[in-house]
């Protein structure tokens, strides 16, 4: 994505939670939004957000930014907590001995399957 095309992917995200009620989500005390975007953009990227929650708060509404890249690190750290043979240093050493694809699938089950449910998250 080029700049222009994420302005042109925020602005309808922006009308949609400018509205009253924020026309964002068919359930209206969850309004949020997961867009998709090329990893190279990433920095563009949160630029853009900035400006978007600054523009979002100046007309009253209230702003949280939930990086999901914290809630990776706070499951991978209650998983080995509860685990010492599991967490982030099994999953390093799972890449190395297998891959990049078996530890992202090795992810997956922590952030998906009921054994590992209990994690939890505080947000």
């Amino acid at each position: 994505m080029q700049l222009s095309s994420l302005r042109d992917s925020i602005a309808p995200l922006e009308s949609d939670l400018k509205a009253a009620p924020p026309r964002i989500s068919v359930y209206h005390d969850l309004p949020f939004a997961i867009m998709r975007y090329d990893p190279t953009d990433e920095w563009e990227l949160r630029r853009e957000i900035k400006l978007l929650a600054t523009r979002l708060e100046a007309v009253g509404k209230k702003v949280h930014t939930i990086p999901m890249s914290e809630l990776l690190w706070s499951a991978l750290e209650k998983v080995h907590q509860k685990d010492d043979d599991e967490g982030l240093e099994a999953v390093i050493k799972l890449e190395k001995e297998r891959g990049y694809v078996e530890a992202q699938q090795q992810l997956t089950t922590y952030l998906s399957s009921k054994v590992w449910m209990s994690i939890g998250f505080q947000i």
